[in-house]
């Protein structure tokens, strides 16, 4: 079996996860009583929801959960806009990103949604109901996750929702209050170790202990980073006798965003945000989130300011990663976030030349 270790070794049923056992646990008992509520799976990223989330439905429907296919909707809320979305379906579950199409999420909620909860199953001799996956349902807007609370509310006799999102604090308290919420925290560094070390074995590299801590640091307890970082040296691990003395492999886009912030903090002009916006226009076509490339740039830059200007910084990154939920052309708010910090270090550093 080829393919990304990631995806590879992830795994299938709840008995197979390496930690949370007590989350595990909770999820068979669910399983197995037929009750299954709402249910909101929320934790930082790289913590395992959507593969919990995933091993859960194999849980509750058996094999039939891993019969997917994929489906491509069009629908039309007005004869002058389309709006289109995939989704991935089995015979008794489908998973959604509504976000995918923007600030258009208010329409495949009312549209596409609607449908599938108000569609009964065909054999409810087995299972009463079947489940919607919204995954990153943190990205909906207000909007849409009021419509989502109302179909959530008129259609429970036949449809049970999971969310899976990274903050819950951006989930309506309504929606919040009708699901069970389930927090899957990141794992320590020991079970990640673990989790590396077994990888490794399996795939027949050996890696020491010393490795897999700084591939942990690096990842910030991100399991699916640190997978990824481990699969990247794994040439490197194989060619040297010291592979303690290895580089960490970053990601392409984080190499190139590292860049990045080293041209905007070298120089201040409108060359050189031109130069930018199309490095971000780079990120973008490559599939990049918008506010993943504002949130690592944030960082990188933080790294060469001082204590003053550090504040202000997250501060202006913040107010921009709102505005990115609201517009629809990501590129105007991370260049305009951009422009501001030009504005700002520029002038901080003009205030240090005159005293």
């Amino acid at each position: 079996m080829n393919g990304m270790w990631v995806d590879k070794h992830r795994p299938k049923s709840l008995d197979q996860l390496d930690f949370h056992a007590n989350l595990s646990q909770h999820l068979k008992m669910l399983s197995a009583s037929g009750d299954v509520p709402h249910m909101l799976f929320h934790g930082p990223s790289g913590a395992g929801k959507k593969t919990r989330c995933m091993a859960f439905l194999r849980e509750l429907y058996g094999p039939s959960a891993d019969r997917l296919k994929i489906d491509h909707q069009v629908i039309k809320p007005t004869p002058s806009k389309t709006v289109e979305i995939s989704t991935l379906s089995s015979n008794f579950h489908i998973e959604i990103n509504p976000s995918d199409v923007g600030i258009d999420d208010y329409h495949v909620v009312r549209m596409i949604l609607k449908e599938i909860a108000r569609t009964p199953l065909v054999d409810t001799s087995k299972h009463p109901f079947k489940t919607v996956v919204i995954v990153e349902a943190d990205r909906l807007t207000r909007k849409s996750q009021q419509a989502l609370r109302r179909i959530m509310e008129s259609y429970v006799s036949n449809c049970r929702y999971i969310l899976i999102c990274n903050s819950s604090t951006k989930i309506l308290a309504p929606i919040r209050s009708r699901c069970l919420q389930m927090r899957v925290g990141a794992p320590t560094m020991s079970e990640m170790c673990a989790v590396l070390h077994g990888v490794a074995k399996k795939e027949a590299v050996t890696v020491p202990d010393e490795l897999c801590q700084q591939i942990v640091k690096e990842s910030r307890r991100n399991l699916r980073r640190a997978l990824l970082m481990l699969e990247a040296s794994r040439a490197q691990i194989q060619a040297t006798s010291l592979p303690v003395d290895l580089p960490i492999v970053r990601a392409d886009w984080e190499v190139y965003l590292r860049e990045t912030a080293e041209r905007i903090v070298t120089e201040q002009s409108a060359a050189r945000l031109l130069e930018v916006r199309g490095r971000f226009y780079e990120l973008l076509t490559h599939c990049i989130p918008a506010d993943l490339i504002l949130k690592t740039l944030m960082e990188e830059l933080v790294r060469h300011l001082d204590t003053d200007l550090k504040v202000q910084i997250v501060q202006l990154a913040a107010e921009y990663e709102h505005r990115l939920q609201s517009g629809r052309k990501e590129i105007f708010h991370l260049e305009a976030f951009t422009a501001k910090f030009m504005a700002l270090y520029k002038g901080f550093l003009d205030l240090l030349g005159d005293v």
